[in-house]
């Protein structure tokens, strides 16, 4: 699992272009077979794998040379795959990925977790359940990068929502709505990745300022809770005029393409509505 080690310095002390050039080539590659391995191992939502702590580990690898000088990005990657929901199999199974892309070759690489140092996998699973634990200790109200209140608000919200529907004898979803808003940050790394989720959430409390719950359920999704009489057409609109004035200052969240912004209707039941925001958090 040795890979050569890059940012070779010049005699002057600095880094040439040419050597940042190269770094930033052998980031890219290295990000692309990893997550190209890591869906083939049965990474189930491909556009919530790219995280910041990814690059993070990525950069670290190619810095010392070995993967297992990457422990501490590797457990900062374990604690924000539980934060955003990924299982603890799965976290794993990510982890044999990138194992098997370091150990082989450029040929088709098959990940197995049996074959990942165990050293590895005690520093993600130790990482993740510390996050994991956590969560189920003390769930977070807000979410630390937008600002905005979490899944969990949202779902308690949505008991108040479906109590209400349930007296007048109506379904929830005659009146409200959730709109959602994704954004595919796929090709973004680094810090345009977490601006780009900074400023989304911006606009949507620049929109629904008027007593509309808004909500963080995933790395790159977040929703509102719309009721049907505030005029949802007119603020889908607005919403994705707020948005469109926002992202496009920045040139790499602009090509990342337009947010996704849908009005998603209510389920059945709230059981059936906190899976419908597990889902919606991992699209």
């Amino acid at each position: 699992m040795d890979l050569p080690a890059t940012g070779t310095r010049s005699g002057s002390g600095d880094v040439p272009p040419s050597a940042h050039a190269e770094r930033d080539r052998s980031l890219r590659t290295l990000r692309a077979r990893w997550r190209t391995a890591s869906l083939a191992a049965g990474w189930r939502f491909p556009s919530d794998w790219a995280l910041p702590e990814v690059d993070a580990v990525c950069a670290a690898v190619l810095a010392k040379g070995r993967v297992e000088a990457a422990e501490t990005a590797l457990a900062g990657l374990a604690r924000a795959r539980a934060a955003a929901g990924a299982g603890l199999a799965e976290t794993l199974a990510d982890l044999a990925a990138l194992h098997a892309v370091l150990d082989g070759g450029d040929g088709f690489v098959s990940p197995d977790v049996d074959a990942t140092p165990s050293r590895l996998l005690r520093t993600t699973a130790l990482a993740w359940a510390d996050v994991a634990t956590d969560q189920l200790v003390h769930t977070e109200v807000t979410d630390p990068l937008t600002g905005l209140p979490s899944a969990a608000y949202l779902r308690t919200r949505l008991v108040e929502v479906y109590g209400a529907a349930a007296a007048r004898e109506r379904p929830a979803a005659e009146d409200h709505v959730l709109l959602v808003v994704s954004l595919d940050l796929r090709t973004v790394a680094g810090f345009p990745r977490l601006t780009g989720m900074i400023l989304v959430a911006d606009a949507l409390r620049a929109v629904f300022d008027s007593g509309q719950s808004v909500a963080s359920l995933g790395p790159s999704v977040v929703a509102a809770l719309v009721s049907k009489d505030d005029g949802v057409a007119s603020h889908g609109v607005a919403l994705r005029r707020a948005l469109h004035e926002r992202l496009s200052v920045d040139s790499q969240l602009a090509d990342a393409g337009r947010p996704r912004v849908s009005a998603v209707r209510l389920p059945a039941t709230h059981e059936l509505a906190c899976d419908l925001l597990a889902r919606l958090a991992r699209a």
